[in-house]
């Protein structure tokens, strides 16, 4: 792609909605790094190009190939969603160049069922490095939570299906906004009340209603205020786990993430009696930039 060489070595990024991690990669290992919350929705009108001079300084002069946010609408250069079916080699032919940059963009992917319409950026880089490196199989459920959880399905190295479930931003919002906010300034951890909330929200009934519910428990001394934020989350994952294996095949989930928030999904998983096994999205992400850039040297 207009004679960039990447076997000099190249910066990856992983833009999303509220932070940003780059790495700098050399013979597909990574020599230095950063992360920042300089997401997406943190960028001024116009301000890309020097948030991404910004990594250069930080990490040197290389060709860059990014995922995620950056080719959203409103993002540096627009890239395209490619429809499902998709493979590796598909996603790697798609890449947008930014001109005068030495800059590429990975496209998202897209998903459409008759009124049902999905869209990703960011976490698809992250299911083909992951099926490519050998870290999940060719075939099988991938549940990668987030601000938007997603629910993929892989067939034969192909993504074929996925669907998003709004559950972190809707707890960010009630923790922010919502008649419960004062209770839930604490981290949510696995153990009873968040096995409580999972149950409840396993159960199919309308999540609006439950959510008062907590309020009502607090004010009647059945639920104590320390507690509310393990039962939400487990209230609002369940629901969401009720909702990503409607219809799947059985077998094992490959939860793909980094830190609390996927150990809260495997414990509900496990709940709900799925085999399940967590994957470092961090390392499923570089594999996938460099599976790409071996099909462009």
């Amino acid at each position: 792609m207009s004679g960039v060489m990447w076997t000099e070595g190249y910066i990856a990024v992983d833009w999303g909605t509220t932070n940003r991690r780059a790495w700098r990669v050399r013979d597909g290992r990574v020599e230095e790094e950063f992360a920042d919350d300089l997401g997406f929705t943190s960028v001024p009108s116009g301000g890309f190009p020097a948030a991404v001079e910004q990594i250069r300084q930080r990490l040197g002069d290389l060709p860059l190939l990014m995922a995620g946010m950056v080719g959203a609408r409103g993002g540096w250069v627009p890239a395209p969603y490619l429809p499902c079916p998709l493979d590796l080699a598909t996603l790697a032919a798609g890449l947008i160049e930014v001109p005068e940059s030495r800059a590429f963009i990975v496209p998202g992917a897209s998903f459409v069922d008759g009124l049902r319409a999905d869209v990703i950026r960011g976490e698809e880089t992250q299911f083909f490095g992951a099926v490519d490196a050998g870290l999940c199989p060719s075939d099988g459920l991938i549940c990668h939570p987030g601000t938007h959880n997603k629910w993929a399905l892989m067939q034969g190295g192909r993504l074929v299906w996925f669907r998003t479930v709004m559950t972190g931003e809707m707890f960010s919002i009630l923790k922010a906004q919502s008649l419960l906010k004062a209770w839930l300034d604490k981290p949510a951890h696995p153990g009873k009340l968040f096995a409580e909330g999972v149950a409840r929200g396993l159960e199919g009934r309308a999540v609006t209603a439950d959510l008062f519910t907590v309020r009502a428990r607090v004010l009647l001394g059945t639920l104590a205020e320390a507690d509310v934020p393990s039962f939400v989350s487990g209230l609002l994952i369940g629901a969401d786990v009720r909702t990503g294996l409607n219809g799947m095949p059985e077998g094992e989930v490959i939860v793909m993430g980094r830190g609390a928030l996927t150990q809260l999904y495997a414990a509900a998983l496990t709940q709900f009696g799925r085999p399940n096994r967590q994957v470092d999205g961090e390392e499923a992400f570089l594999a996938g930039t460099n599976a790409i850039v071996e099909r462009l040297s």
